[in-house]
């Protein structure tokens, strides 16, 4: 008969620990990333040469195509033939950032496809430099449009940050993959990791519901 005993995952709860610490260092840094990413990304399927649209566009469709699974073993195991050797963290990092990017660059591109053009004619007119109307006419009310989609991105990345497990990253289920190793308990090690993940979760969506009302405050005056 079949009983629980979470007493040795518990017992192990350093290295689970360190593996949410890292969970979230490798989704806040391949978040930054990848919105850097992402935003030259959208400026570049703005602009007028179809080199760089097409660049991009290649990009996009190859990375939300085809599985993060087989993009981090590119990375991680397709990139030292060509001479460049990374760590599992570094790679877990890369593969990340370039997965972010092409969602990013889709969800900003339609983002600043909400600004109307009369706005910035209208700022062009009272002789804003071109820097103030991208920021304040483009940006901003284009990140205020796409903010629940971001806030989305970063949360189904972190997710997916659980695939790096798999190239020896000692991430959050890396750790529950040792520990089910060091107890022989794979359903109580897992059964912790996925409440963690779950926790997670529920705390940034309630973060970031709140934080979207203090950035973009402009948004819910009217509400």
């Amino acid at each position: 008969m079949f009983y629980f005993d979470f007493s040795g995952t518990f017992a192990r709860g350093d290295l689970l620990a360190k593996g949410a610490a890292l969970t979230l260092a490798l989704s806040a840094a391949a978040m930054i990333l990848g919105m850097t990413v992402g935003l030259l990304g959208a400026l570049a399927q703005r602009s007028r040469n179809p080199i760089l649209r097409g660049a991009v566009i290649v990009y996009v469709e190859a990375i939300r195509n085809t599985p993060f699974l087989v993009q981090i073993y590119i990375v991680y195991f397709g990139l030292p033939a060509l001479g460049i050797r990374l760590t599992s963290v570094a790679a877990s990092i890369l593969a990340l950032t370039i997965y972010a990017g092409a969602y990013v660059t889709e969800i900003l591109r339609a983002g600043i496809e909400t600004v109307e053009r009369g706005q910035v004619e209208a700022a062009r007119a009272l002789g804003l430099s071109r820097l103030l109307i991208f920021r304040h006419v483009i940006l901003t009310p284009a990140l205020a449009a796409v903010y629940p989609a971001l806030t989305s991105q970063f949360i189904l990345l972190m997710l997916a940050s659980s695939v790096c497990s798999t190239i020896s990253t000692p991430e959050l289920a890396g750790a529950a993959a040792d520990i089910q190793g060091l107890t022989f308990r794979a359903f109580e090690a897992f059964i912790v990791v996925a409440a963690v993940y779950l926790a997670f979760t529920l705390m940034f969506r309630t973060a970031f519901a709140r934080l979207d009302r203090v950035i973009f405050r402009f948004r819910h005056a009217g509400g």
